[in-house]
């Protein structure tokens, strides 16, 4: 086994690989972004490294600083978690040829699986079922061969970025040309490839593990059908859909993907299902490193995925065969994410004010957060994930929605409470999954509507606030009680806002303030709220409730008056501006685009009209809300 291993990672990857490494006795070196000086992986870890500045590319996707951090710090190993470098060949290479052992398969088998058109050729003539499909240069002609519904695959990446479904084949050009714009921009290669698109499907992959002296195992399957996006959000282990025998055609088959790369280590093998039909299931791809989800496998099978990694690298053999391998009970993950669910999930960001993380029987957390955390918008949204396990699928599900409930980070605004519910969905409980029920069931899931409780206890905490304390007199002017010298006393009213509309809300309940806490009985109901500044929370959801003051907003309106603002959607960087002071726009016309934790989101004119404020420039941080430009309508668009 390795003295000391440099984790080429950070956030909640980071600190659970570091908790396997101490587990072991095997020292820890994390490595950091100015962004992360005071982060949770850099005060876990036996020792930490700087790297450079906040952006990745001069911090964790420098192959020569974390080198030069391997060898100062004495590691003979590099672990890379999952995104940044973990499916970089190239890195793994560099790791070699400087000495350094990379805890995850070969340079080559990185490159082949990396590549989904060669990957699906070599699996094909492994004996593995395959997507009918295509690839370029004859990417149009396969595509109308197909026929519609297809989908559009980036050759080089994953997790679905570049991905296109084409309904309308007389789109079909158009959306390869997006395709490959976001293919480019994500992974620096446009190359596409095409698929014949399977209706109302599950995602359902195997986990293997592979040594280095010929042996391969699978450790059963993954149900990963809900997602977003083409984003999973929720995974569990086993799967309802899958019997025995499916489950052993399915592994055999992943364990031959294996093969047909000499692969080493752990890795995943992902298969698209026909709801319909589970017996008949297709090699989609092959995730060369260690997954998200990796946590309901390790919890049905009792094994640390981890320490496999770190065991295999060292050379050791696997201690158990195929036949040892036992799934008991069933977990279920969900992923915490900084996005706001009642803004169309757009990223979040902020200062972490309070933090409650669950755990229990049965409950595990993965974070990378502590209080204090600045979540900003140049690394992946995924701050924590929570994951339940029960000796059956119902009993997972009632703790994890509990233990979402239980989850509080106030001065973010998170998915928690959207999945909750989510998981509480009739179609999710009964396990009939495909990859679309979650866009197709979202806007029922989403909190848009303020209750009623939120405002009052917004109010307490403010009338708490301006309440004298102590014993003695109290000057009665100086009591929010709406006392007036000889007249009847005039209710105290507060002007609110929690994201939409200004509220003005007259506290009617009992209230009960503490530090951290705020209770008000509403009609003979109690409900408590965590708090933190101004931000409450409850079962996972949050609200920043802040003072709205209607001159200040008079005012901004009457600057603006005639113009419509366009404001920042989400926390993040400036990428593009396409437009000047001046110009002429045309309605849906993109001016701008505002890139955060991997997602762009293009700004458009409302309406025809002259730009006649701009604010910013290409690669400018701006807050949410911030005012980018300002669009004057054209007469007759006023009119």
């Amino acid at each position: 086994m390795f003295d000391t291993v440099l984790v080429a990672n950070r956030g909640e990857i980071a600190v659970r690989v570091i908790r396997t490494l101490r587990s072991l006795g095997v020292r820890s070196v994390a490595v950091y972004s100015d962004a992360d000086a005071d982060a949770r992986h850099v005060r876990e870890a036996d020792t930490a490294v700087r790297l450079g500045p906040a952006p990745a590319a001069e911090s964790y996707l420098s192959v020569e600083r974390l080198l030069a951090a391997a060898a100062r710090t004495g590691a003979q190993a590099v672990h890379p978690g999952y995104g940044f470098l973990a499916e970089n060949a190239g890195f793994a290479r560099a790791c070699a040829e400087a000495g350094l052992v990379f805890i995850g398969p070969p340079a080559d088998a990185i490159a082949l699986m990396g590549d989904k058109i060669r990957a699906k050729e070599t699996v094909r003539e492994a004996g593995v079922p395959v997507v009918p499909g295509g690839r370029d240069p004859h990417l149009a002609e396969a595509a109308r061969d197909l026929g519609a519904p297809v989908l559009l695959k980036p050759s080089a990446g994953g997790g679905g970025k570049g991905m296109r479904l084409v309904r309308d084949l007389a789109r079909l050009q158009e959306e390869i040309a997006a395709a490959r714009r976001e293919a480019r921009a994500s992974f620096g290669d446009d190359t596409l490839l095409v698929e014949r698109w399977i209706d109302r499907p599950r995602h359902i992959e195997i986990q293997i593990l592979a040594d280095g002296h010929g042996n391969v195992v699978h450790l059963g399957e993954r149900e990963c059908s809900l997602q977003r996006r083409h984003q999973k959000i929720v995974e569990e282990a086993p799967s309802v859909l899958l019997d025995e025998a499916t489950r052993a055609a399915m592994g055999e088959a992943a364990v031959q993907a294996a093969r047909s790369c000499d692969y080493r280590g752990a890795g995943t093998v992902e298969f698209i299902v026909p709801g319909g039909d589970p017996t008949s299931y297709y090699f989609m791809e092959m995730n060369t490193r260690l997954q998200v989800e990796h946590p309901v496998t390790e919890l049905v099978t009792g094994l640390d995925l981890v320490e496999w990694q770190l065991r295999v690298a060292a050379g050791e053999p696997l201690a158990f065969r195929q036949e040892d391998v036992r799934l008991t009970g069933h977990a279920i993950e969900a992923r915490i994410c900084a996005e706001d669910p009642a803004r169309g999930f757009l990223p979040s960001g902020g200062t972490v004010l309070k933090l409650r993380e669950p755990a229990g029987e049965g409950v595990r957390t993965d974070s990378g957060l502590s209080e204090g955390t600045e979540v900003g918008s140049r690394y992946d949204p995924m701050l924590s994930k929570v994951i339940a396990y029960g000796p059956d699928r119902a009993t997972a599900l009632r703790r994890l929605r509990a233990a979402l409930a239980e989850t509080v980070t106030l001065g973010v605004q998170t998915n928690a409470g959207f999945l909750r519910r989510l998981l509480a969905h009739p179609a999710v409980v009964a396990g009939e999954l495909d990859t679309g029920l979650v866009e197709r069931e979202a806007d029922g899931l989403v909190a848009t509507d303020v209750p009623e409780e939120v405002y009052e206890a917004a109010a307490a905490v403010r009338l708490d606030a301006l309440t004298p304390q102590g014993d003695g007199w109290t000057d009665p002017f100086s009591v929010p009680s709406g006392w007036r010298l000889g007249g009847e006393p005039k209710p105290v009213t507060f002007s609110l806002r929690a994201g939409g509309d200004p509220v003005e809300h007259t506290p009617r309940g009992t209230r009960t303030v503490t530090d951290g806490q705020v209770s008000v009985t509403l009609d003979g109901v109690r409900h408590t709220f965590h708090r933190a500044g101004d931000w409450l929370g409850r079962d996972g959801d949050a609200w920043h409730v802040r003072d709205h003051d209607p001159v200040a907003a008079s005012l901004t309106r009457a600057a603006h008056a005639g113009a419509d603002s366009l404001t920042a959607p989400m926390p993040g960087t400036v990428t593009v501006v396409k437009v000047a002071v001046g110009d002429e726009v045309a309605a849906g016309q993109s001016l701008l685009v505002v890139e955060a934790m991997k997602m762009e989101h293009v700004v458009s004119a409302p309406h025809a009209g002259t730009v006649t404020e701009l604010g910013v420039a290409p690669g400018a941080a701006v807050a949410m809300d911030q005012v980018l430009a300002v669009v004057a309508p054209h007469e007759e668009a006023a009119e």
